[in-house]
């Protein structure tokens, strides 16, 4: 949660071999409410990560927003070529 009060989420890059060594992360979120269920419901500015699945090229990520259940996907090659850039 962000110091305005929003739930947002970014990625970490861990280390295959000590996943407690962090390789790389994101520098602003890739995923924050938008939608008017996401930002107005009974919890407002929150978007509830359940998991995430990689089929193929994409990552799929399956959120709850309140009172839905939505996902939301993005290609795993975009996502690695934003954590290259933000290498530590």
């Amino acid at each position: 949660m962000s110091g305005d009060s929003i739930y947002r989420v970014g990625v970490l890059l861990l280390d295959l071999k000590k996943p407690a060594t962090v390789l790389s992360r994101t520098v602003f979120p890739i995923f924050e409410p938008e939608t008017d269920y996401e930002k107005t419901d009974q919890v407002p500015n929150v978007v509830f990560l359940c998991g995430n699945v990689v089929i193929g090229a994409t990552l799929y990520v399956y959120y709850g927003g309140d009172s839905v259940t939505g996902v939301a996907t993005v290609k795993m090659s975009d996502l690695l070529r934003v954590l290259k850039l933000c290498r530590f």
